[in-house]
């Protein structure tokens, strides 16, 4: 972790740890979405929204979630490292890659937890204390049901003005995705006393069992997906 983003988190954490839900007590079903299929399977979900910690932690305490790994996602294989990645320039963005059961969660309600709980859609290259475009929302679609799910949910959460500024998430094919190097996964879960973690992203954990108590487990059920 980077000094700056420590100092930030002090000054300026305790306003934007739940941002994406101020004045939002819930958000609207997808109304285009993906049936719940009758088998056990695995699929996947690239995400990007602010620090890949947060993002991790809150997709780890979702039911029907396998697992979840933190990474980089739109740049090159060659700059899929965090100290390139930081730097703002490779086009990376900090991206977590999301193993779910399509029989128990839907990919449209894990999009309806990464708008409403997991980050800030309206925050343009951005999320609370991190600035930069490695931190920018983007929704990195794996096939076209996926892509027709994101647009149309985005389109639907901005016709009915769900929140106060215009969704300015990205929704771009998933070219590829880079785990991140050892010690960023499961971040939150191994320093949960953190000063980053505790004021920046433990309330969206606690948010999401707030507002969505049938979709909250409390420790992800892990099963051994292959990466």
């Amino acid at each position: 972790m980077k000094p700056l983003r420590l100092i930030y988190a002090f000054a300026l954490g305790s306003l934007t740890a739940c941002t994406a839900v101020a004045g939002n007590a819930n958000l609207p079903d997808p109304s285009l979405d993906a049936p719940k299929t009758t088998s056990h399977s695995t699929e996947t979900a690239v995400l990007s929204g602010g620090c890949f910690w947060g993002m991790q932690s809150v997709f780890e305490h979702v039911r029907g979630v396998r697992q979840v790994w933190a990474g980089y996602s739109g740049g090159d294989a060659s700059t899929a490292h965090y100290d390139d990645v930081s730097e703002g320039n490779t086009g990376h963005a900090e991206s977590v890659k999301i193993a779910f059961d399509p029989a128990v969660i839907s990919y449209g309600q894990l999009l309806k937890i990464y708008f409403a709980v997991a980050h800030d859609p309206t925050e343009l290259n951005r999320q609370g204390p991190d600035a930069g475009t490695q931190y920018r929302s983007e929704i990195f679609y794996a096939d076209a049901e996926q892509q027709k799910i994101a647009r149309a949910y985005v389109a639907q959460l901005d016709a009915d003005k769900v929140f106060d500024s215009s969704i300015v998430t990205l929704v771009q094919p998933l070219k590829a995705f880079y785990p991140a190097e050892s010690y960023h996964q499961d971040y939150a879960r191994n320093h949960p006393d953190d000063a980053y973690i505790v004021i920046n992203d433990a309330p969206k954990v606690a948010r999401l069992k707030q507002l969505y108590p049938a979709l909250y487990q409390p420790e992800q059920q892990v099963v051994d997906v292959q990466l």
